[in-house]
């Protein structure tokens, strides 16, 4: 088989149940890159329909589409409510090196 026969991985056609895609995002938010988390968040609308996710976050889907594309800049807000829609919710846990950032 030939490179050019293969075809391109697609993150999003792995993503489907709610276990994996909790797991998928959770390990973005740790990594707490911005960017990683917003690509994230782009391949779960992908998996599961971006007119979907749209419909379910109340946010239009061109809007989606541009927010969580590679040059998007999303609002919090957006960010919300995706994860809501996906059937999540934020929560805040104190980070490991908590103490050392604290006496620095």
């Amino acid at each position: 088989m030939k490179l050019s026969e293969l075809k391109a991985f697609d993150a999003a056609e792995a993503l489907k149940d709610d276990e994996t895609i909790r797991h998928y995002l959770s390990l973005a938010f740790k990594g707490g890159d911005p960017r990683e988390i917003q690509r994230a968040l782009g391949t779960v609308a992908r998996a599961r329909g971006m007119s979907a996710l749209a419909r379910a976050s109340g946010v239009a889907r061109e809007a989606l589409y541009r927010a969580l594309s590679d040059t998007g800049n999303p609002e919090f807000a957006t960010i919300v409510k995706v994860v809501r829609a996906v059937g999540l919710h934020l929560s805040l846990t104190a980070h490991p090196d908590a103490n050392e950032a604290a006496t620095a």
